[in-house]
């Protein structure tokens, strides 16, 4: 699922034409559409937040919470992490993280072996040197746990982790960066499909996309009156969805 980053900007530069306002360059453009898809994907975790006080509709389809879970299953990935050093170092397209599991492998009595994904228990630094401490709170491969701090991820069970293979990381992305890319063609640019990047964003999303794109070229063109039509717009739709 992904919306056209080419029919967003045709409809972008249509309304703008219709309007007699200006013109947005592709250059412009792409700068507009990744603020754009940003602020959008950025909302879904504010509105989570919100959603998640209110009580949900007994309707699967209309259920706010249900719908922005939807949008941002999207960006939900699963990988296993590369090691530096003393650390697992978590994925360059990190936004959140979700879970690290560990894979524990036992050997029953007949000497059947089996692996399972257990979750790990997140906990801060110091609240390690007190949990090792103790025979009854000490990390188990059973019971894994894992400190996360700028350098990266260290996992604990019996002992500390080290191999890559035992520890899967499930995180939120972030959006890829958007491009609509060109070609010149007896002097006008004609989009290029091959090397251009769509939107991550839901489909739902196109038309929040085209407002948010020509508020912020209400800006660049000096148009008050656009930028203040565009941001009622938003605004209208926001009210509408949370209603």
């Amino acid at each position: 699922m992904a919306v056209s980053v080419d029919a967003v900007y045709q409809k972008v530069l249509a309304i703008l034409n219709k309007e007699q306002r200006g013109y947005v360059t592709p250059q412009e453009f792409n700068l507009f559409a990744n603020q754009a898809q940003s602020d959008l994907f950025e909302q879904y975790f504010y509105d989570i937040n919100q959603f998640g006080r209110v009580p949900g509709n007994s309707t699967e389809y209309s259920d706010m919470l249900t719908l922005l879970n939807e949008k941002i299953n999207i960006f939900e990935n699963t990988l296993a992490p590369t090691r530096l050093g003393l650390y697992f170092i978590p994925p360059s397209d990190l936004y959140k993280l979700g879970s690290v599991v560990y894979k524990n492998t036992t050997t029953d009595s007949f000497g059947t072996s089996s692996t399972e994904s257990v979750e790990a228990e997140r906990i801060n630094a110091n609240e390690f040197l007190y949990i090792n401490a103790s025979p009854l709170t000490k990390p188990k491969n059973v019971r894994p746990v894992f400190v996360s701090n700028s350098s990266g991820i260290r996992v604990y069970g019996d002992g500390e982790v080290t191999a890559v293979a035992k520890i899967e990381i499930q995180y939120i992305k972030k959006p890829v960066k958007v491009e609509w890319n060109y070609q010149m063609v007896f002097g006008e640019a004609l989009y290029n499909s091959s090397s251009s990047v769509d939107f991550e964003l839901h489909p739902s999303e196109e038309v929040e996309l085209v407002i948010k794109i020509l508020e912020l070229s209400g800006i660049l063109i000096k148009d008050l009156n656009l930028y203040q039509v565009m941001n009622q717009e938003e605004q209208e739709t926001i009210q509408q969805e949370k209603a």
